[in-house]
């Protein structure tokens, strides 16, 4: 019977690699048929099955992918990013720091949706300055995956692991791995890592010019008007010094001054308080200027910029509308519609003039900021035709950016000096931000990760058949006879190899699976500490930079990027070298 329970297992594990691989079924359903057939067969008991959606691992990660989702609901992050990443850097300088702000941010934050923030920003960046977003996409992923792998809560990987430390019973006193236990690795291979992409980066990185064939023929630029308000720290400086000059994808046309308008002035125009830019741009960059009003102000909003939350739409006069030849301000958008025009397009025609004293065309093409009110009021109304909605735009409240970041920051440093458990901290500040109305209770099932909640419980119930069936013996025995003969390192590197090639092809949850038994066992085996085996999993399985399918940030990048899987290859396999060397190098030296 043991030996029928064994074949099981290797016929489960070889099920679960063609899979994966093949794409035959999906992860979540692929781990549900394998568990579902080790118990079947009584390989698994019920108990043994379902022990893994109560481990508090796996609480913790649910919890911090909520917390993560809150954070993008506020735009909070966006709005950060649009403060720290200047109008004006090379190439060099907009990667540092790409590389050095989201390496920092993912060690703490879910790297998924900082990943997602902050593409809009590398494409506007890489349209302004006439650079292949390719060249900077990547890095992007690979700056969140070492971020990531510098804290136990900076991937799901690291929290997987541990909770298979926590359910293990090959080494029933090993503690559950600590906060930092990842920083000795993680943070100097961050520094490496960002060295490696600075100085080989632009060599090695393809140039796609994809982004230019997205936009050719089909952009529309937008006349906005912007103004230069007293407390503005752009009064006094000159064009060139301000950034303006080709401002966030935004072309200065005009600076009107009193009565005079200037058409045409150099990089040493002064601007004065009270100046009124004309940019040219198109919908999204224009949309991303309601973000900034630290320095300049949208005249046309007025009492909108309070609003909590508004739609940037774009919409189009009708051939028999009533608004044609009345000026915009006549129009009185914000009483008859709920909304207030940010900008016009005129099918390429110059528009000369204060966009309040334009009168209206058919086939105008506006750009307005919409309140909650603007779709019950169109109702029946034929005066234009809504085309698209660009952008949705949240206003934060202070209590809620205070309360989301310093209470998910105070959860995680009292858990990093062992005060409180990190599960309950996050469950205080989940229930904390629901009673204060920063997220709606409602809401939070629906941004649960079903999927990946039952792909890490079902992966600990594998490890589980595993290590209960000697298969986990097996293949530990099998490696150690090849690899100890040179040494501890030997063993090391290669479970990190056999686990970052698997990971790179199956997903790093399912290498983490199967390979974290079988590290454990060996550690056992040779009568060592078991901490540097639990972590080298980890960091093969999160610092995954071989394929554009191991890791979701790498896949984010994938199709934008224009990348092909041979990029991902000859750019991430030095990177992988490197990693594994330090990895080894440094876990031999502290603990074994």
């Amino acid at each position: 019977m043991e030996h029928f329970d064994v074949i099981i297992v290797f016929v489960v594990l070889a099920f679960i690699l063609v899979s994966l691989y093949k794409e035959i079924l999906g992860a979540a359903f692929t781990f549900f048929v394998a568990t579902m057939v080790l118990g079947f067969f009584g390989v698994l008991t019920p108990k043994e099955l379902l022990a893994g959606f109560a481990n508090e691992q796996l609480a913790v990660i649910i919890m911090l992918l909520l917390l993560g989702d809150a954070i993008r609901q506020i735009s909070v992050i966006e709005i950060f990013f649009s403060r720290i990443f200047p109008r004006q850097s090379g190439y060099r300088g907009f990667l540092s720091r790409i590389m050095l702000w989201i390496g920092g941010f993912s060690a703490f934050l879910n790297n998924t949706p900082l990943v997602a923030v902050m593409m809009p920003y590398v494409h506007n960046w890489c349209k302004r300055n006439n650079i292949s977003p390719s060249k900077l996409l990547l890095p992007l992923s690979y700056a969140a995956i070492l971020g990531g792998c510098v804290t136990l809560i900076g991937t799901s990987t690291n929290l997987i692991v541990n909770g298979m430390v926590v359910d293990q019973t090959i080494f029933p006193d090993m503690e559950p791995i600590r906060m930092f236990d990842f920083f000795w690795v993680g943070f100097p291979m961050l520094i490496i890592g960002f060295l490696y992409l600075f100085f080989f980066g632009n060599r090695l990185l393809p140039e796609r010019n994809i982004l230019s064939k997205e936009i050719s023929g089909s952009e529309r630029k937008y006349v906005v008007e912007a103004k230069v308000h007293k407390s503005s720290k752009l009064a006094g400086k000159t064009i060139e010094e301000s950034g303006l000059g080709n401002s966030k994808g935004l072309f200065l046309a005009e600076v009107v001054r009193k009565k005079y308008t200037f058409q045409v002035f150099d990089k040493d125009f002064v601007l004065e308080c009270g100046d009124l830019l004309r940019f040219a741009g198109e919908s999204e960059d224009i949309a991303n200027l309601l973000s900034d009003g630290s320095n300049l102000t949208l005249p046309t909003v007025g009492m909108m910029s309070k609003l909590k939350r508004a739609d940037v739409v774009e919409i189009v006069i009708s051939h028999n509308s009533s608004l044609i030849s009345k000026m915009v301000k006549d129009v009185k958008f914000r009483a008859k519609y709920d909304s207030v025009l940010l900008a016009i397009h005129r099918n390429g025609e110059r528009i000369t003039g204060k966009l309040e004293e334009l009168k209206l065309k058919a086939g105008d093409v506006i750009l307005i900021l919409a309140g909650d009110d603007f779709n019950s009021r169109l109702q029946d109304d034929l005066d234009f035709y809504v085309i698209s909605k660009v952008k949705e735009v949240r206003k934060p409240e202070r209590y809620k950016v205070w309360t989301l970041f310093g209470g998910t920051l105070l959860a995680i440093f009292l858990s990093a000096l062992n005060l409180i458990p990190l599960f309950m901290g996050l469950l205080v500040v989940l229930v904390v931000i629901n009673i204060l109305g920063v997220v709606s209770a409602k809401d939070l099932p629906k941004n649960i990760d079903y999927n990946l909640a039952v792909i890490i419980a079902l992966s600990l119930a594998l490890g589980t058949a595993m290590i209960k069936t000697g298969v986990a013996d097996m293949i530990a025995d099998f490696m150690i006879s090849i690899l100890f003969p040179f040494g501890k390192i030997a063993v090391l590197a290669g479970i990190y190899l056999i686990t970052t090639v698997l990971a790179a092809y199956i997903t790093n949850k399912a290498a983490v699976a199967i390979i974290f038994p079988i590290s454990l066992t060996a550690a056992h085996a040779l009568e060592l500490n078991p901490l540097p085996f639990a972590l080298v999993v980890s960091f093969a399985a999160a610092a995954n930079f071989l394929t554009p399918i191991g890791y979701q940030t790498n896949l984010m990048v994938y199709g934008p990027g224009g990348y092909t899987f041979k990029d991902f290859f000859r750019i991430g396999w030095p990177l992988t070298i490197i990693y594994m060397v330090v990895t080894v190098v440094i876990l031999n030296y502290m603990y074994l």
